[in-house]
């Protein structure tokens, strides 16, 4: 079982790497176009690093940048004016793929072409936000990469019992504009009262209202947060899990990369696995698939990350039962 934590690797590595042979054809020497568009700032260190495990797949898959691949990069920083300007950018660039990592950046692309391929990670609810037609056969030119199902959103209380079990009351912090933000809010408050515990939301919006809200919150006693998947929570990560800290609240995330900034514990997919996925759809387009005929995958695995130093910040005991199931502990 794998204990400590090992960061991303650099922007670097990916120069140093060898391309490895394979059986299959090599790609053309022609330089092919691939546009990506991400919705993190352009010196997030977990976007760069989701970037360069793409790009690391991507030259073992024989493609290298400058030499048979061209690629352009825009980030929108979670900004919809941009993004909209961005996605616009690289279509009229006219890529041979374009990359979208979350659902708001793949509606953008959509919204702007309905025929250049599109390849997304990230994308908590693909049909439920008519990005796609079916996970099986999503139609059109957009397939890629699923960030969870629904019924993942269930295990975030169970987790916050487990650890707090005196909880009695949760704040949901949450995107209350996406449709997946409300399927995962009704999925945790439809598991609640089986572990006694009241579900109260915390909707995103300015830095001073989210921290107010939380204060608001923190004032009884027994309560804990829950921070959903969205590109707010994701960008605001950092303000999130310092409000967590100063109010003494301990809190679940949804995402690995949470705990690693300081966050207490975290249940959800392995994002690099997402990114290296989609380097292989990319890979496979360039070859000539359609990408309508190409299933969306849906997560194999799943990790629980635990960082024990926070943990003790808070004078929380963690059950060794559940340091025993954790696949990460930060110490």
């Amino acid at each position: 079982m794998r204990r400590r934590e090992i960061l991303a690797g650099s922007w670097g590595v990916v120069a140093t790497l060898a391309w490895s042979s394979r059986s299959k054809a090599q790609p053309s020497s022609s330089i092919r176009r691939l546009g990506v568009l991400t919705a993190f700032d352009a010196v997030d260190p977990e976007g760069l690093a989701r970037l360069s495990v793409f790009k690391r797949r991507l030259l073992e898959l024989g493609w290298i940048e400058g030499r048979n691949l061209s690629i352009d990069y825009r980030w929108g920083a979670n900004d919809a004016e941009r993004g909209r300007a961005y996605a616009s950018e690289l279509v009229a660039l006219d890529p041979e793929v374009l990359l979208a990592t979350g659902g708001t950046t793949t509606a953008q692309l959509l919204r702007v072409t309905r025929t250049l391929p599109i390849v997304f990670a990230n994308v908590p609810d693909p049909v439920g936000s008519g990005l796609i037609e079916t996970l099986a056969r999503p139609g059109g030119n957009a397939t890629g990469f699923m960030l969870f199902e629904y019924n993942l959103s269930g295990k975030w209380p169970e987790l916050l019992k487990q650890i707090v079990p005196g909880a009695t009351r949760v704040g949901v912090v949450r995107d209350p504009a996406l449709p997946f933000a409300i399927g995962q809010y009704a999925i945790i408050q439809s598991v609640a009262p089986s572990l006694g515990l009241e579900v109260s939301p915390i909707n995103m919006g300015e830095a001073a209202e989210v921290e107010r809200a939380v204060a608001a919150f923190a004032r009884s006693r027994g309560g804990g947060l829950i921070v959903t998947a969205s590109a707010q929570t994701t960008v605001h990560r950092d303000p999130i899990i310092s409000l967590a800290a100063r109010y003494k609240l301990p809190a679940v995330y949804c995402l690995r990369f949470f705990v690693s900034a300081g966050g207490l514990i975290s249940y959800g997919p392995n994002l690099d696995d997402q990114h290296r996925g989609a380097a292989d759809y990319v890979d496979r387009i360039l070859r000539g698939e359609r990408p309508g005929d190409m299933p969306v995958q849906t997560p194999t695995r799943y990790e629980l990350v635990v960082n024990m130093n926070t943990a003790k910040a808070l004078a929380l005991t963690v059950p060794p039962s559940l340091l025993a199931r954790a696949d990460v502990v930060i110490e």
